[in-house]
């Protein structure tokens, strides 16, 4: 971390590289003044994944194993994603009901995972050591060392969430369970009952993981009630009768009073409601709602706002640990960042919920788990990811090869939300005073509530700015290319 670089203008750049705790590679500068105060301050995401044009002539059978190779966090989210929507290549609008199960079983426990990873491991060194905590303190380790009941019970339940993931995508990570038009094979009886016999112990963990997140909010309400804090709509899919659905939906996006901004349009409309703006100093987009432009129309996805789009959650436990949420911290929309953990985890008991519900299907095992249809062309599939709600649109022709692809991912959907957290954060904590390790842990502690996949969520629109130099063996520079 560097704090005393000046600038050319004579301003103070400070800089957070790298960001720590979070998934990708990213950094966060912020200029101030001669006298301290915030010019300026920026989320910058520094790498480039260009899995929008490697897709491009391949086959479209082979997108949803090659695009899950965006993330090894939540590579599910994106091989579902990308299945979902070369169904409807296939000409398949209904799954077979064994194949749609086996498939939210698998979505399902990669948000235990996910969750489970991002609360215990990453985040819980701010809530548990304090945000100025020193820095030797802030780790896992020291979690394991100090805590090591709550270090278990996110062991286990990753673990857990990792195991259903194995037997229905047939590894832990990359797998290939999901194909277009159905699945591969479906949960075998033996792999059922082994499941069925943890899920308990899962469900009991993830009712203690609510109460500390719930635990934590409330005792320090007072101090969070401010920090990274900001007015901002909220969008996610629902299921058609408003019920939380992690898996399929509609769109639905409201504002900060809890009034429609969007009211349940269907996915394959997507780009006639958002649009996507670019900026020179990130390789992530700037999503927003075209009726609204691009400084007004951004919005929040990811757990929290799932919580104030959906009327209820469908799972008893959750909606009632939903509605506690809103009570505490909402007055009709919760707005609250650090809440994010919070909700996060009301989605871990939820999917928790779910998975024992479809182990107890007698479907789960059945025999029918694929379809076709009449041939298409363009679809869009579209999931909520841990992160938030994730967009792939494909293009295929006659030929079956992919021609254009766009992927929205859960965190560019979040990237105005988490560049406004950062200014709000330096705006609140870091003008004036001497800027100590400990407060720029604030800035971080603000962006990793959003849990961000930063590799996911990297994309460039146009030609991509190029430096090639030429050294001799000495060093020094022979030749340089530039491309802006």
């Amino acid at each position: 971390m560097n704090t005393k670089t000046p600038t050319a203008s004579g301003s103070r750049r400070v800089v957070i590289d790298p960001l720590t705790r979070v998934e990708g590679h990213g950094k966060v500068t912020i200029l101030l003044d001669d006298e301290g105060r915030v010019e300026q301050a920026r989320l910058h995401i520094v790498e480039f994944r260009g899995f929008e044009r490697f897709v491009q002539g391949r086959p479209y059978w082979e997108v949803p194993v090659l695009v899950q190779r965006l993330c090894g966090i939540c590579p599910v989210s994106h091989h579902l994603a990308a299945a979902k929507a070369m169904d409807q290549i296939v000409g398949v609008d209904k799954l077979p009901p064994t194949a749609e199960k086996v498939r939210r079983l698998m979505h399902y426990g990669q948000m235990i995972q996910s969750h489970a990873l991002h609360f215990f491991h990453l985040s819980s060194p701010d809530l548990l050591f304090g945000f100025e905590a020193p820095v030797a303190a802030r780790n896992v380790i020291e979690v394991v060392r100090t805590h090591p009941d709550l270090a278990v019970m996110g062991v286990s339940m990753r673990r857990f969430g990792q195991q259903v993931i194995e037997a229905t995508a047939g590894k832990r990570i990359h797998g290939t369970g999901a194909v277009p038009g159905g699945v591969n094979e479906a949960l075998s009886v033996a792999e059922r009952d082994a499941l069925r016999a943890e899920v308990d112990e899962i469900l009991d963990g993830a009712r203690r993981a609510v109460q500390v997140a719930a635990d934590y909010t409330r005792s320090h309400l007072d101090e969070l009630a401010h920090f990274a804090d900001f007015d901002s709509a909220h969008l996610s899919l629902v299921r058609r009768d408003g019920a939380l659905d992690l898996y399929d939906g509609v769109l639905r996006c409201v504002d900060e009073e809890g009034h429609d901004r969007l009211r349940d349009v269907e996915v394959g409309d997507y780009a006639t409601v958002m649009g996507e703006d670019v900026r020179p100093w990130s390789y992530m987009k700037f999503p927003f709602l075209k009726a609204l432009g691009p400084e007004d129309g951004w919005y929040r996805v990811g757990p929290l706002a799932r919580m104030n789009t959906c009327d209820f959650i469908p799972t008893p436990e959750a909606e009632d640990a939903r509605r506690e949420l809103q009570r505490d911290v909402g007055a009709g929309i919760a707005r609250l960042t650090m809440a994010y953990h919070w909700a996060r985890m009301v989605e871990l008991l939820h999917s928790a919920e779910v998975v024992r519900d479809l182990l107890d299907d007698p479907e789960i095992t059945g025999k029918d788990i694929r379809d076709r249809g009449e041939r298409r062309f363009n679809a869009v599939g579209a999931i909520e990811a841990p992160r938030g709600t994730l967009i792939h649109h494909y293009e295929v022709d006659e030929r079956d090869q992919v021609t254009r692809a766009n992927l929205i991912v859960s965190t560019t959907h979040n990237n105005e939300a988490m560049n406004r957290a950062v200014t709000r954060v330096a705006e609140d904590d870091l003008q004036g005073v001497e800027i100590t390790d400990g407060l720029l842990n604030r800035v971080e502690v603000a962006i990793r509530a959003y849990d961000p996949c930063l590799s996911c969520a990297t994309h460039a629109m146009g030609r991509m700015p190029l430096v090639v130099e030429v050294h001799d063996h000495a060093g020094e520079v022979l030749a340089s290319r530039h491309r802006s």
